[in-house]
């Protein structure tokens, strides 16, 4: 919390983060959208359908992707080279419930900034690394 006040005060509310949220559990989707729209610095947009993220992700840049690894319709490793891909700046948390070492090895050499694992055992927690990879 003294991390989000901090957050808060120093843009004065003048800078918006923008977040989308990549993953095909819609309840997922749903409680960090809501978690994550209560910080007022964050704007945060969801995709259930990773192609539909990509699309968007072409034309409209965000400052943070949250990607889970495991989705039916593409690969998050795969959606992580895409995104890379299209900015190689851009700041990705890879999500996965299924961790292997190889993911977390492989998520990191293509660019991936952080990793959670998903049940997320703290939504306060998560939003602190949300904070602290959008600040760094």
């Amino acid at each position: 919390k003294l991390q989000i006040n901090y957050l808060t005060r120093r843009n004065s509310m003048s800078k918006k983060y923008s977040i989308v949220i990549i993953d095909d559990e819609v309840e997922i989707l749903d409680m960090l959208s809501r978690f994550l729209s209560r910080n007022q610095n964050f704007a945060v947009q969801t995709f259930s359908n990773p192609v539909s993220a990509l699309s968007s992700l072409n034309s409209t840049k965000c400052d943070l992707v949250l990607l889970d690894i495991m989705m039916p319709q593409m690969n998050g490793l795969d959606v992580l080279e895409k995104l890379k891909d299209m900015n190689s700046d851009q700041k990705v948390i890879m999500m996965t419930a299924y961790s292997t070492l190889d993911k977390v090895l492989k998520s990191h050499k293509i660019g991936a900034t952080n990793y959670v694992m998903k049940p997320f055992s703290s939504l306060d927690a998560l939003e602190k690394k949300v904070v602290e990879v959008l600040e760094d």
